[in-house]
């Protein structure tokens, strides 16, 4: 393989002689080839990849170096040879990839894949730091890696471009998923998720007003469906219906109001998040139980523990179950069900912050002048600087801005 290898780029400035003599070193930028290794996901419910072929193909032509592990992307439908063809090795050997210099992958590492690396790396993933153990974390700082949760990460518009891409997809997805359920082959009702001339309309009760919920009530509008979204923020609600253009049933929490809802909805959609330090069930098992025979739940916070308390936490290999004779379907990766999808989204987000990297000249420089790519920094170089890690595993943390302000 190619090593690492630098030039000279200069600011628009210093070629036009127009930079004051004493900033000229601090513009000078050293490009650096990156390796990017994309293992496969061990999880057979993990099906995105983190950057297509398209991809690929453009980070090559810039110089980089990408290994992908045999078959990662097959789950997306993106075959071994979409990627040689675009400049991409294909690589047999797990432990090969895992040797890049940045090991990029959509699932966090599992205890093997950590004791595969060769330490003194750069890790971009999910965290998913709810479902994580001490251990992970300090198997990770014992390699001496920098670590970044990409749903985390900000972008110039102070938003999360991870986490908002993968929600849109997860609200249109949950839709889609109820209609399919609703019909007579699935076992549910046998009506059609929305309406026709002539016939009421099916009706969606939404828990949520955030990028889930947004989309899912764009989907159902679609499709024909009333649909009534429920959340305790009516600057949300105003944000959600503005956002939506269509006029939308609102109501903050009002038990009578969502219990009578409840049982003349004909699909329950939770999209709410999760806070801390407040009750996780919004919706009782026996509200639950005054729903129509043959309804549909699904629980797209499940990742969070969910908001509904009938819901379980199931794989995508077999999600639906059946509860107080209304249909449950609740997954926490909902957009591996669009796994093609999800993975162009994916990697529309990882595709300039690599090109950045590189340009920058090092992933620690790409860190100290990116703070949204900073934000999502939770190890650097073997140091613990995310205080919400430090706290819930009673670990030493430094702050990464002190960190990057001596750097």
């Amino acid at each position: 393989m190619a090593e690492n290898q630098t030039s000279q780029v200069q600011h628009p400035l210093i070629r036009e002689g127009l930079m004051p003599q004493e900033e000229k070193l601090d513009t000078a930028v050293r490009r650096q080839r990156l390796v990017i290794g994309i293992p496969c996901e061990p999880d057979k419910d993990e099906s995105r990849v983190p950057l297509t072929p398209e991809a690929v193909e453009i980070l090559v032509g810039r110089g980089h170096e990408i290994l992908v592990e045999q078959n990662a992307g097959r789950s997306a439908n993106y075959s071994d040879t979409d990627y040689s063809e675009r400049g991409a090795y294909i690589l047999t050997s797990h432990e090969q990839v895992l040797r890049a210099d940045i090991v990029l992958k959509v699932a966090p590492l599992n205890k093997d894949d950590i004791q595969l690396l060769k330490g003194k790396q750069t890790i971009l993933s999910s965290l998913h730091l709810q479902s994580q153990q001490q251990e992970y974390i300090a198997g990770l700082l014992q390699k001496k890696v920098t670590a970044i949760a990409f749903e985390n990460i900000k972008d110039e518009h102070d938003t999360y471009p991870v986490v908002n891409s993968m929600s849109s997809i997860a609200g249109i997805t949950a839709i889609h998923i109820a209609a399919e359920l609703l019909s007579t082959a699935h076992g549910g009702k046998g009506v059609m998720l929305g309406g026709i001339p002539g016939i009421s309309p099916t009706e969606v009760v939404i828990l949520g007003s955030g990028t889930v919920a947004e989309y899912a009530t764009r989907a159902a509008i679609g499709l024909g469906a009333l649909v009534k979204v429920f959340d305790n923020s009516v600057h949300r609600l105003r944000r959600l219906q503005t956002n939506v253009g269509f006029p939308v049933y609102t109501s903050i929490f009002h038990p009578n109001v969502l219990e009578k809802s409840l049982r003349s909805a004909d699909v329950l959609i939770g999209a709410l998040h999760i806070q801390e330090n407040k009750p996780r069930f919004l919706i009782t098992e026996d509200m639950v139980k005054t729903m129509k025979r043959g309804s549909v739940i699904i629980d797209v916070s499940i990742d969070q523990g969910g908001c509904i308390e009938t819901s379980e936490c199931r794989p995508l290999s077999d999600p639906v179950y059946v509860k107080h004779n209304v249909i449950h379907y609740s997954v926490p990766n909902l957009p591996s069900r669009v796994a093609r999808t999800a993975s162009i989204a994916l990697s529309n987000v990882f595709l300039p912050l690599l090109l950045e990297i590189g340009e920058t000249g090092s992933i620690e420089k790409a860190i100290k002048f990116n703070t949204g790519f900073r934000n999502g920094v939770y190890i650097f170089n073997g140091i613990l600087t995310s205080k919400t890690i430090a706290d819930l595993f009673s670990l030493p943390f430094q702050d990464i801005n002190l960190l990057m302000a001596a750097f």
